[in-house]
């Protein structure tokens, strides 16, 4: 009989799908990179889908995030996208956590079984004790680089840590991971194009924050330090990628 997932079916097999539906995944920030990875996920059928993200949505996040249209600028992205990913799954177990991901809730954040980690925090210090974290505990991640000030899909590319090239987020990430003793064996989608200096002075979120109830929420966005031009496509691809590539990979494993 046909159902919701008859087309992923017919690619993958009834085997596929059902190791789908019984695997477990979840993806660290819900930005333009990462609200396309969870969908993607949910989209794929996989049974149980974390997400976490601390943050709003902004009206400036509306050219490039899945989540961000005009009724749902000032909510939180994590109930939002929950939201929504239940709607395209009410079958998937849906867990949104409103958190920063840190040292300190880590051990709330990573508890229980994760067949595969989907990273798409800009955090550096989060983004490296994730790694670190994940790394440590046996648990496979992907990782996002830098997809702002890009705008080529062509030149996007998936590899191991160690043999990236061009991207500055990437060079700065391999430094941070060797002196944590890790030098390879984290997977990565980053970009061999160069980076493009914003066309206009930064007039961001640090000196004209628009978001509503901006002076009662924890992490304001007049603590951002730098703001970089994005739009939807390079994002995307970023975020479906890492999706694809943690459904490979599941699917490859051992049963």
């Amino acid at each position: 009989m046909l159902h919701r997932f008859s087309g992923t079916e017919l690619l993958l097999g009834a085997e596929g799908v059902d190791r789908l539906r019984n695997s477990s995944v979840t993806i660290f920030g819900l930005g333009g990179v990462g609200s396309f990875a969870a969908e993607a996920i949910c989209r794929a059928g996989v049974g149980r889908v974390t997400i976490v993200d601390f943050d709003d949505i902004c009206l400036t996040n509306i050219n490039r995030q899945l989540h961000a249209l005009d009724g749902t600028v000032g909510k939180g992205k994590s109930q939002v996208m929950a939201d929504r990913l239940r709607s395209i799954n009410p079958s998937a177990e849906i867990i949104p956590f409103r958190e920063f991901y840190s040292h300190e809730s880590s051990a709330l954040l990573l508890a229980g079984d994760h067949d595969y980690v989907l990273d798409a925090i800009d955090h550096f210090t989060s983004k490296i004790h994730l790694m670190t974290e994940c790394r440590r505990r046996g648990i496979p991640i992907i990782s996002s680089m830098g997809a702002a000030m890009k705008s080529d899909p062509t030149l996007v590319r998936v590899d191991d840590i160690s043999r990236t090239m061009v991207c500055r987020m990437a060079r700065s990430v391999r430094k941070l991971l060797k002196k944590e003793g890790i030098t390879n064996g984290i997977d990565v989608v980053y970009s061999l194009e160069e980076f493009r200096k914003p066309s206009l002075p930064d007039a961001g979120c640090g000196q004209n924050c628009i978001c509503p109830n901006r002076g009662s929420r924890q992490f304001s966005c007049l603590h951002r330090r730098v703001v970089l031009g994005s739009m939807m496509t390079i994002p995307a691809i970023f975020g479906v990628t890492m999706a694809g590539v943690a459904i490979n990979r599941i699917l490859d494993a051992p049963s």
